[in-house]
């Protein structure tokens, strides 16, 4: 078990306040590997787990955005659970997350995960002291087993500075294409921001193994950690190039005798007029 703050950094570098065409230009060409990446876990039949964990407005859901652009939600899926029904909050804690954990040639992505139960339920009072500290110890040899079983398990908690938390914070608050993303749960969390730190030092010193290592990933400017972390998580797998080659694409069938129908008198809405 590795202690407290020694958790490993997602880039030994980032690229401080990146300019827009230059962080399209080196996205353009990740989205490339991962199209790659892709591939290999398809055809080799892997089972791929990455945990994006961090405070509100750390980034998580833009930088699992940006990931999965590109990629077959068949093979790269996001999973992020609402809130436990009561019939959920009955069942044993990982149950509903079991659920959603990946087949053979699958790639999940979780936008939070069980470290809910030590994070967000343990600062808001929604688990008992018993329920956090059984889980804290039962988290890392959940893990142990999923990683024994052949599934490689990443673990990413971003982070940014609690200046640029509080303006991220102020900009969605503002803008009210974004104000949806404040939650009243996410409204609670700023006044028990030091509860928040306490709770993510223990996660970090009780679930940060030799087999599910955490990785700290600097969000600060968002590009640049975006770029970081896709970079790193391409080198957690040493997959190979089996991208196909241009297709023969066959011809299309000619008309015949079919006849295109008349669209204009027919009374079906048109999205644009």
């Amino acid at each position: 078990m590795t202690a407290g703050w020694r958790v490993r950094w997602a880039s030994a570098a980032t690229i401080p306040w990146m300019k827009t065409k230059k962080y399209e230009k080196r996205l353009a060409e990740l989205e490339i590997e991962l199209a790659k990446l892709q591939a290999w876990i398809t055809d080799q039949g892997l089972r791929i787990i990455v945990i994006f964990e961090g405070r509100d407005a750390a980034g998580k859901g833009g930088t699992i955005k940006t990931i999965t652009r590109r990629l077959n939600p068949r093979v790269v899926r996001t999973v992020a659970l609402p809130v436990p029904s009561d019939r959920e909050k009955s069942e044993w804690y990982l149950q509903r997350y079991v659920a959603h954990l990946p087949a053979a040639g699958e790639m999940v992505l979780f936008d939070r995960s069980w470290y809910n139960r030590l994070n967000v339920e343990r600062v808001m009072g929604f688990c008992t002291d018993d329920q956090y500290e059984q889980f804290l110890t039962l988290c890392p040899a959940f893990e142990r087993e999923i990683t024994d079983d052949g599934i490689l398990l990443i673990k990413y908690w971003l982070h940014t500075s609690d200046d640029e938390q509080e303006r991220r914070f102020q900009a969605r608050n503002t803008d009210p294409k974004k104000r949806w993303k404040l939650s009243p749960m996410d409204l609670t969390a700023r006044s028990r921001w030091v509860d928040y730190s306490r709770a993510r030092d223990a996660t970090f010193e009780q679930t940060n193994t030799e087999w599910a290592p955490w990785y700290l990933a600097d969000l600060e400017d968002k590009k640049a950690g975006r770029l970081n972390v896709i970079r790193h998580l391409l080198n957690q797998v040493a997959y190979e190039d089996l991208t196909p080659g241009p297709l023969d694409l066959p011809e299309r069938q000619t008309a015949g005798d079919y006849e295109e129908p008349n669209w204009a008198p027919l009374e079906i809405p048109r999205v644009f007029e």
